[in-house]
């Protein structure tokens, strides 16, 4: 049975599709049978970070309301044989998100992979909520600014109540996954430390991705950045949160400055 992640926030912009992505690529690179799920009803970026846009036939909502069958909207990836994708309409509301649809759909691909890594909506809305319902675990993307920070706290408050695990009275875990990190300017508190971060949310951290040009690159290629740039700092630190995912325990290295300064290392130890 595979094992349901969701990639959450509470505000857009973050880098939830990309590092849906880029982790979905990590965990297919160690062997693991994946599938990436988009529930950004209505807009669709997953299939464009994926490089799969063109080959999208039929999509989740048609899925949901079975008009189609799983197998047909699949769309397997053209680098990794072990890693699909399961785009969403950019046509249909997420009205058509039904909860019943939903938990047919998620408990075939339970079967089918070994890592289900869902792509929610940004806020609280139905989508996002459909996206974290039945997840076993739970990424929560932040950038290192107040708004994005308060807004995932709100996110990690509906993690705790609106899932099924919160239902049956079962803790579901959470991890922090901050991006677009710039050492600079947080020792010029231009932005939040990580210690001010980890301290408002108060859950593991996973990873810490850097600010870098490689994340844009990628994504304008249509390639996940850990298959597209597998040297470059932000690949690096994806690979590293995807270990975190399958039960490593590996220090969290705090991104240099760009001029070069050499690294630090976290001291907290990574869920």
């Amino acid at each position: 049975m595979a094992k349901v992640v969701v990639v959450t926030s509470g505000k857009g912009g973050v880098g939830k599709t990309t590092s849906t992505a880029a982790l979905g690529a990590a965990l297919a690179q160690t062997g693991q049978n994946v599938v990436v799920v988009d529930f950004d009803v209505g807009l669709r970026n997953l299939d464009l970070v994926m490089g799969a846009e063109r080959r999208v036939v039929y999509d989740l909502i048609n899925v949901v309301q079975g008009d189609a069958k799983l197998a047909q909207a699949l769309i397997r990836d053209k680098r990794l044989d072990n890693l699909s994708i399961l785009p969403a309409s950019q046509t249909r509301d997420k009205d058509a998100l039904t909860e019943d649809g939903v938990a047919r759909v998620m408990g075939e691909l339970r079967e089918k992979f070994d890592w289900v890594i869902c792509d929610s909506p940004a806020g609280i809305e139905r989508g996002a909520t459909l996206a974290m319902r039945h997840a076993d675990l739970a990424v929560v993307v932040t950038n290192p600014e107040v708004s994005s920070v308060r807004d995932s706290d709100r996110i990690i408050g509906l993690l705790d109540s609106k899932t099924e695990k919160a239902e049956k009275g079962e803790r579901m875990d959470k991890h922090l996954l901050l991006t677009r990190y710039d050492a600079g300017r947080a020792q010029r508190g231009e932005m939040l430390n990580v210690e001010d971060v980890l301290e408002i949310l108060s859950i593991p951290l996973l990873g810490i991705i850097p600010e870098s040009e490689e994340v844009l690159r990628a994504s304008n290629m249509g390639s996940p950045v850990t298959l597209s740039n597998v040297n470059c700092a932000p690949s690096r630190a994806y690979m590293d949160a995807a270990r975190r995912l399958m039960g490593e325990t590996l220090p969290v290295t705090i991104p240099p400055e760009r001029r070069g300064l050499f690294s630090k290392f976290f001291a907290r130890r990574a869920a």
